[in-house]
């Protein structure tokens, strides 16, 4: 469930875009990157929308723009990132029916920033990264009854936007 070509470079250590409760100033942001991380810019996922959750949000594929942070693992402690980031989305691998939200590879824009692949040509502007964006059952519920975040930013302690997903 990745957008990049088959002939793209492997996965190995790509940063990872956060856009709901790791921002920085969010609840999950000390409990999980304090001490692991070695950069963390302001970052877009282009051609996605976000939703409100039970206390977290939910990215989606669709006509819209993300805003969150793109974060790059400390030197030697991209598996224990990659382990505790997986636990914390209950993700347990490509497709498995009991996924929360699924791990893919999309292009993150930086702002003010053009991407090596938009220098040579080779594709939109961008920067690859791992992002969490919600299951395949809980994409259809947030399709159907689900309440979009204005602007695709989330911020906690606004009002509640409508009814809660599951």
């Amino acid at each position: 469930m990745s957008t990049l070509d088959p002939g793209s470079p492997p996965t190995d250590e790509l940063p990872f875009f956060v856009y709901g409760t790791l921002l920085p100033g969010e609840p999950n942001h000390d409990l999980f990157l304090r001490g692991r991380t070695s950069a963390e810019r302001a970052a877009v996922l282009p051609r996605a929308l976000l939703y409100d959750g039970p206390g977290y949000p939910y990215a989606i594929d669709g006509h819209g723009r993300v805003h969150g942070t793109l974060l790059t693992a400390a030197p030697g402690v991209y598996g224990e990132l990659l382990g505790l980031l997986d636990h914390l989305e209950e993700y347990l691998g490509p497709g498995h029916p009991r996924n929360l939200y699924e791990r893919v590879v999309r292009e993150v824009e930086l702002p003010g920033e053009v991407a090596p692949r938009a220098r040579e040509g080779q594709g939109p502007p961008g920067t690859r990264a791992w992002v969490y964006l919600a299951a395949a059952a809980v994409t259809r519920s947030l399709r159907t009854s689900g309440s979009v975040i204005a602007e695709g930013r989330w911020v906690t302690g606004r009002p509640p936007g409508g009814p809660r997903t599951p």
